[in-house]
């Protein structure tokens, strides 16, 4: 029973062990499961996880049970490039945009970016109308598995009369949508993915009871009481961030970077914030306009190396940015020193670094700098995947 269930939660990305589907077999065996609202909660507790995937979860619900259109999860990349791509349309060229997408100017600006999105889509299919109900409908009979005031071989019971949201609305409802790996990265996402960027060492004086060598002591004393004493632990981890906020293409990246910005600044006591455009050469800047407060590349080698550096950028440019000495298009902060020297030279000075790049990892093979920065920085995504690979690179011993 429900095997299509399972498979469609599977292919949509959502790490669904064997064992838990069989657990949830079991609570249908044994009649713990007797409504499909029974059914909603039990098996996004037993199935699912963590609370990123339950997004998803709700979308194949309302899919298998309702017959709603279940969406393309690996068409993310490809809508990201869209909103871009009609977000500069809008931009330049509204009325053009407007004429092209069927709509007046006044609607169009008013549209969000997802709005934009699907409404661009729908009009590039074709479509013959309408999709209600289907197979896996609710209510209304027809050839679904399970309805209202119909027959189920588990005996579950659909509809009727209720107090509360039936589980398809709930599902349909989507009110985990902020939490998804698809949904744009919050304060609550940051914290769940650097939750474990810390490095917690002994610290001041030994006032605390060391519970494991008292009692060996002990032992060891025959009984006679040895209390061992040992230093609190404390959260001594450093942090600087390096953050490109220069060029038009960052632009688009500007929410996702402000966020993480903002709760690196509340989360870690010791952390130093730099600026650059596009890459770095003998110096990056401590004021985000970059004019007033420079700080040389070379005094880098003056801090701590167990510091973790966090590079934030796109990683494009022209190759000779990067590559030539005079690279910097800047004239008066051309040293004749490469910048892909200056990088190697950080990454040699910090060995725990590591490079988040916006953009989707899927474009990164078409731009020769990203690739070239790569060879020199573990590079990362700025998804909450990444976040999480990036913590856990960072914290390797």
């Amino acid at each position: 029973m429900f095997i299509d269930f399972f498979y469609i939660l599977k292919d949509s990305g959502i790490p669904v062990s064997p064992s838990s589907f069989l657990t949830l077999h079991k609570a249908l065996a044994l009649n713990l499961i007797n409504s499909l609202n029974d059914f909603y909660t039990a098996s996004r507790s037993i199935l699912i996880k963590s609370e990123r995937y339950f997004d998803i979860f709700d979308q194949v619900f309302a899919h298998y049970f309702e017959g709603t259109n279940l969406p393309d999860f690996k068409g993310v990349e490809i809508d990201e490039t869209m909103r871009i791509m009609l977000e500069d349309w809008l931009n330049k060229d509204p009325k053009e945009l407007a004429a092209a997408l069927g709509v007046k100017e006044s609607e169009l600006k008013k549209m969000a970016p997802e709005q934009l999105i699907e409404y661009f889509k729908k009009r590039l299919e074709d479509q013959d109308g309408e999709h209600h109900g289907g197979s896996r409908w609710i209510g209304t009979g027809g050839t679904s598995p399970v309805g209202h005031s119909g027959y189920h071989p588990g005996g579950m019971r659909v509809g009727g009369v209720s107090g509360h949201k039936s589980a398809v609305k709930v599902a349909m409802e989507r009110r985990y949508k902020d939490y998804s790996k698809q949904g744009p990265l919050t304060n609550a996402m940051m914290g769940e993915a650097l939750k474990y960027l810390r490095n917690l060492i002994p610290a001041g004086p030994k006032d605390m009871v060391d519970i494991d060598k008292t009692v060996y002591a002990t032992m060891k004393n025959a009984g006679e009481i040895e209390i061992i004493f040992k230093q609190s632990l404390k959260d001594k981890l450093k942090v600087i961030l390096a953050i490109d906020n220069g060029g038009w293409s960052m632009d688009t990246y500007i929410p996702v970077v402000q966020t993480l910005f903002n709760y690196a600044k509340s989360q870690f006591a010791d952390i130093k914030t730099f600026f650059f455009h596009n890459t770095i050469y003998d110096q990056v800047w401590e004021d985000a306009a970059r004019y007033a407060k420079p700080f040389k590349t070379d005094d880098f080698i003056k801090l701590d190396p167990e510091t973790r550096l966090i590079i934030i950028g796109d990683a494009s440019m022209a190759p000779y940015e990067l590559m030539a000495t005079d690279g910097s298009i800047y004239i008066d902060k051309r040293s004749g020193s490469p910048s892909i020297e200056r990088l190697k030279f950080l990454s040699e000075t910090f060995p725990h670094s590591v490079w988040l790049n916006p953009t989707h990892k899927r474009r990164w093979e078409y731009t020769h700098t990203i690739a070239a920065i790569s060879g020199i920085f573990k590079m990362f995504e700025l998804t909450l995947d990444g976040l999480e690979g990036a913590v856990s690179y960072l914290m390797n011993k």
